[in-house]
């Protein structure tokens, strides 16, 4: 239940906590420096149209509702800049395998180099980021366990050996924003996956952690 914004709020003071609620850092955490910068763009005329439209009212309760209208509007956009929004599928079909007998590790990683080999990223960040679940399942980080999301293969990795978390993250992310949230591939985010796949690869079985 919505409580009915006060009416002592002048133009000044909602200028000041637009300003105030557009510098947090969450919303210049959501990607890759150039939609961030793009983002931080739109983020400046927001709060430049605020303190236009607050400066022509002299009513606190419209600007106050101008003020909680534009954040509304600045929480969409990182929302859909995370991929939230696009995303279409529930996590359920955002298994990392489509079937239950995926190829081995080898077959996938050969796949995706000839993808990225002919400019194809999008394909290449899917075939190589299942080579990298695949090479964990093959080492046994991982238990065969057909319908595992991106997310899940990071959770379960991370548990047995908590070195691969930090590049597992990053590949997953971009896994599911190619695959299923309608991103684009490219050559920046492909090598997320690859140095995830390498990790996957060079990781000793020595540090899996005892339960």
């Amino acid at each position: 239940m919505f409580l009915e914004p006060p009416v002592d709020v002048n133009r000044d003071d909602a200028a000041r906590e637009a300003a105030k609620e557009l510098a947090k850092p969450a919303y210049g955490q959501a990607g890759d420096n150039v939609i961030s910068r793009i983002l931080d763009h739109i983020l400046e005329w927001i709060a430049d149209l605020l303190r236009n439209l607050t400066g022509q009212s002299t009513d606190g309760r419209a600007g106050l509702a101008m003020l909680l209208g534009l954040i509304v509007l600045v929480v969409i956009v990182v929302l859909w800049r995370a991929g939230v929004l696009r995303t279409t599928r529930g996590t359920k079909g955002q298994a990392v395998f489509e079937s239950d007998r995926p190829l081995g590790a080898s077959a996938y990683r050969a796949q995706a180099l000839e993808e990225a080999g002919r400019g194809d990223y999008a394909a290449a960040v899917r075939s190589r980021f299942r080579a990298c679940v695949a090479e964990l399942t093959e080492r046994t980080v991982l238990d065969d366990r057909p319908g595992r999301t991106a997310y899940e293969a990071v959770a379960d990795a991370g548990r047995v050996v908590p070195a691969l978390r930090e590049p597992l993250q990053p590949a997953a992310l971009v896994f599911t924003e190619v695959v299923y949230g309608n991103r684009p591939g490219t050559p920046e985010r492909y090598a997320l996956v690859v140095a995830a796949d390498e990790a996957a690869r060079h990781v000793s079985t020595r540090q899996l952690v005892q339960e």
